[in-house]
């Protein structure tokens, strides 16, 4: 049988259950790849997010079309505040570092529109490049006959 004590002390913990405990964000930096074509789509943007809950920074590059937040956010609920207030789509920044991948010039990784010394991330996709992911039997089958000197013989 419950005491009256035992009684109270449930019903006093009984909202915490049913309601639950919010889980706290943590701080991260969403980049996101954003068209900006004039300084008016840049300070829409910038705008836009600075009056965002949790942001703690924005950065606006308008020549990498890059926007960089950060603070206590999630990339979806950036992408949504951007398309709500600045009228603009957004999407997750889809290059990387090109020293990040092995093959950075295979096909499906280099990309003409990336900005300089960036490349397609390809590492996260399975079915985009496999020659950027080859194995080190696979490179050296594919190295084995160089264009810098075709007569040569590699040791396999």
């Amino acid at each position: 049988m419950l005491r009256v004590d035992d009684l109270i002390a449930e019903l006093c913990l009984l909202p915490a259950k049913v309601l639950g405990k919010k889980k706290r964000k943590e701080f991260q930096t969403v980049e996101l790849l954003v068209r900006m074509d004039c300084e008016g789509c840049e300070r829409r943007v910038k705008k836009a997010l600075e009056d965002m809950k949790g942001v703690s920074s924005v950065e606006v590059d308008p020549k990498q079309n890059k926007v960089s937040v950060s603070g206590y956010v999630e990339a979806s609920e950036v992408m949504e505040r951007l398309r709500r207030r600045a009228g603009k789509e957004a999407q997750p920044w889809p290059y990387v570092p090109y020293e990040v991948v092995p093959h950075p010039y295979a096909p499906g990784a280099y990309d003409k529109k990336a900005p300089p010394g960036y490349v397609r991330n390809v590492l996260d996709d399975p079915d985009a490049a496999p020659l950027v992911r080859a194995s080190s039997m696979e490179e050296r089958y594919t190295t084995a006959f160089s264009d810098d000197n075709p007569n040569s013989c590699a040791v396999m």
